[in-house]
């Protein structure tokens, strides 16, 4: 049961998925996406993997290390009051060049098409009611 828990941990890890939030989109207008990565990874091994994992090729790689939060805590009744650290976080600024593109919405694409069919299907059928309202008036 522990070996599974590692592997689970070890396969997050490696699978890069870009971060989705309002900094990084507009990030990604410079060529400019965000990765969570490993704190053990150096810019080398970060820009290798982007270059494997997604088929573009990386011109510029940027690290950031975000300190653990400190956070208290106290184990019963009459136990003294400690503080603990949370994990330091690491994120890579990775710059591709010109022409290459990372899709980081793919599931908002797909949800804004189904409701493109929908909407149109409706406009449909809102266009039938009229034509047959309008038939109805002209007789």
């Amino acid at each position: 049961m522990a070996d599974t828990k590692k592997t689970k941990a070890v396969v997050k890890l490696h699978a890069l998925e870009p971060r989705a939030t309002e900094k990084t989109y507009f990030e990604q207008t410079k060529r400019t996406y965000v990765f969570p990565v490993k704190r053990s990874m150096t810019k080398q091994e970060i820009a290798e993997l982007v270059e494997k994992e997604f088929s573009v090729t990386v011109t510029d790689v940027r690290v950031l290390t975000r300190k653990g939060k400190k956070t208290r805590f106290s184990k019963g009744k009459h136990a003294y009051p400690g503080t603990a650290y949370r994990q330091d976080k690491k994120f890579a600024y990775v710059t591709l060049k010109d022409g290459d593109k990372i899709k980081v919405f793919e599931e908002a694409e797909e949800n804004d098409k189904k409701a493109d069919k929908k909407a149109d299907k409706s406009s449909a059928k809102e266009a039938k009611k009229a034509d047959k309202k309008a038939a109805k008036e002209n007789k």
